[in-house]
């Protein structure tokens, strides 16, 4: 849905009955102007800037909300949950324990790993909505040279 617009999503909040406050707006404007993952902190923070006097709860409630709409997806990640368009949903997240960096691991890579564990265990996951947690490369490398010194 990344050609979702900020009007298209406001009309469909409005269909759902929805009041559209300065709030409400400004917090879906921040949303749709963002590629990547965003934090509800984050977003918070930044419609503040605009729109002064935002309750954190208004932008927790607007997040789920757009997401129950199909607008926004989250994942788990280590610093807590991160949201990003639906239509940006479709990879494996891996996160660096050591200094915080995010890769992806494509739909088929982690097709794979799905297959993999449902092979082994039966269990059926949905990797989209949290992050593999270890070390990137460069930290590893970094903390094999330390332990070879």
């Amino acid at each position: 849905m990344s050609t979702t617009s900020v009007e298209s999503v406001l009309q469909t909040l409005r269909e759902h009955g929805l009041r559209m406050t300065p709030q409400r707006r400004a917090i879906v404007a921040e949303i749709m102007s963002t590629s990547g993952h965003i934090s509800p902190s984050d977003v918070a923070r930044r419609v503040r800037e605009r729109v002064p006097g935002v309750n954190p709860s208004t932008v927790y409630r607007t997040l789920d909300l757009l997401e129950e709409l199909g607008v926004l997806s989250h994942a788990h990640l280590e610093s807590g949950a991160e949201y990003h368009h639906s239509s940006e949903a479709g990879h494996v997240h891996l996160v660096c324990s050591k200094c915080g960096g995010d890769e992806s691991l494509s739909v088929a890579e982690g097709e794979r790993l799905k297959d993999l564990i449902s092979r082994r265990s039966g269990f059926h996951p949905d990797l989209t909505h949290f992050a593999i947690s270890g070390l990137c490369a460069k930290c590893r490398r970094t903390a094999q040279a330390g332990r070879a010194s």
